[in-house]
């Protein structure tokens, strides 16, 4: 499926989201390495160390992000981005759960928007499309809306810490 496929009546939404295997690992690592981090390949079927949610969601341990072939994009960019917004020196002690701020959160969930631009055929509206679908919840309704006009908070965050926020 390509990133651009519209769902079938009766698709399951979640079910439809872009995987990393259909984007590959190397944009992304790269992108990872540009903030100090690893991107692990995990074998399919194999558990994902440091995954918070479980299945195929991605995981992170210290500066290293897991992810497997079937992993969501968004949620890769989610969990680096959880390390990115983190100070480095707080990274060693990070293994399943990276904060417990809702400033974080929001900045991550901020930041993560802002990468997906940064990958090729990912782009910022599929990813919102993505995090919609797969049940992240804004209070306006909807990523897009909260990106476009609730999210001045998140990018003052990532903008005080010198990091992507546009």
């Amino acid at each position: 499926m390509s990133p651009d496929t519209p769902l079938a009546c009766g698709d399951d939404p979640a079910s439809s989201v872009l995987r990393l295997g259909q984007i590959g690992f190397d944009a992304p690592a790269s992108l990872l390495d540009r903030f100090g981090l690893k991107l692990q390949r995990v074998a399919p079927g194999e558990p994902i160390p440091g995954s918070f949610w479980g299945d195929e969601e991605a995981g992170i341990i210290g500066s290293t992000v897991y992810a497997r072939d079937d992993t969501p994009v968004h949620s890769l960019l989610h969990e680096a981005s959880h390390l990115i917004v983190l100070p480095p020196e707080r990274r060693p002690d990070v293994h399943t759960d990276a904060t417990d701020s809702i400033e974080e959160e929001d900045a991550t969930c901020c930041l993560q928007i802002v990468l997906a631009g940064e990958l090729p055929g990912v782009g910022r509206d599929r990813l919102m499309r993505d995090m919609d679908a797969w049940g992240y919840t804004f209070r306006l309704g909807s990523a897009r809306a909260w990106f476009e006009r609730d999210a001045d908070n998140a990018r003052d965050f990532l903008k005080a810490r010198s990091l992507p926020h546009a």
